[in-house]
């Protein structure tokens, strides 16, 4: 018996192998989970299915988080399969090239926008969708965040604002799911190397920085989350929402 058997995990955001999505959707199926996963666009879906059939997923369905009509078919989809689900795991994050670099002064309106909207926005939107579906034991709903939502990290800027409105929206989110018995956490994980990091100026020399000061002398890695967001799934965690869990190797109690 896995920590998660008989339990069914809705997850998106897998962009490649690196995906820390990925490594939880690894996790989750070791320890007993059925698995569905979702791709935005052609280009994404051709890595994702051969994924997904490495670890027996039978269910990939589209899902752009920009599109209200999409991520409403996305769960009418998922309907067709599943008449209920306990985990909904949200990792998707993006902001445009231009605004992870150079001054935060700079970021256009356009790019301000689209940064929430796809980073904070969609968690409200996909948990919205999700929850009528979400009628198990000890549902509950697990977002990606990054100290850059609570502190100033280089070239971070759009991002950080945007970090720090999903983390708001964590806390606000478990209130208001809370009466239905569905949990919401994030994981605030420290610098890893993924699509989505390789986007942010100067990401070595933060990682280079944050592995010299934090108290365990490392990074972490995916499967350092995927332990964590395990947990946070699990019955183990029935009393825990609304929560920003670090994993970070302890870099954010570190002060000077």
């Amino acid at each position: 018996m896995g920590l998660l058997t008989g339990k069914r995990a809705l997850i998106l955001g897998i962009a490649n192998d690196k995906s820390i999505a990925w490594s939880i959707a690894q996790a989750f199926k070791r320890e007993g989970a059925e698995i569905a996963l979702t791709y935005a666009g052609e280009a994404f879906e051709k890595r994702v299915r051969p994924l997904a059939e490495s670890i027996g997923a039978k269910i990939v369905i589209s899902c752009d988080v920009r599109s209200d009509a999409e991520i409403a078919n996305a769960f009418a989809a998922l309907a067709t399969h599943w008449d209920s689900f306990d985990i909904l795991v949200h990792s998707i994050a993006y902001a445009n090239k231009d605004d992870l670099k150079g001054s935060f002064l700079d970021t256009s309106r356009e790019g301000f926008a689209t940064a929430l909207d796809i980073s904070a926005y969609s968690l409200i939107a996909c948990l919205r969708a999700a929850k009528p579906l979400m009628k198990g034991s000890n549902p509950s709903a697990l977002t990606m965040s990054y100290y850059g939502g609570q502190k100033v990290f280089p070239s971070y800027n759009v991002m950080g604002i945007a970090k720090a409105a999903l983390e708001m929206s964590v806390k606000y989110l478990a209130e208001a799911v809370g009466p239905d018995g569905i949990r919401v956490n994030a994981i605030s994980a420290g610098p890893i190397k993924t699509l989505a990091a390789a986007g942010v100026g100067g990401f070595n020399q933060i990682a280079s920085i944050v592995q010299s000061k934090a108290p365990l002398r490392n990074n972490i890695s995916q499967a350092d989350v995927a332990n964590a967001a395990l947990y946070l799934s699990s019955d183990l965690a029935r009393g825990v929402t609304g929560e920003i869990h670090f994993v970070d190797n302890g870099y954010n109690v570190i002060g000077l």
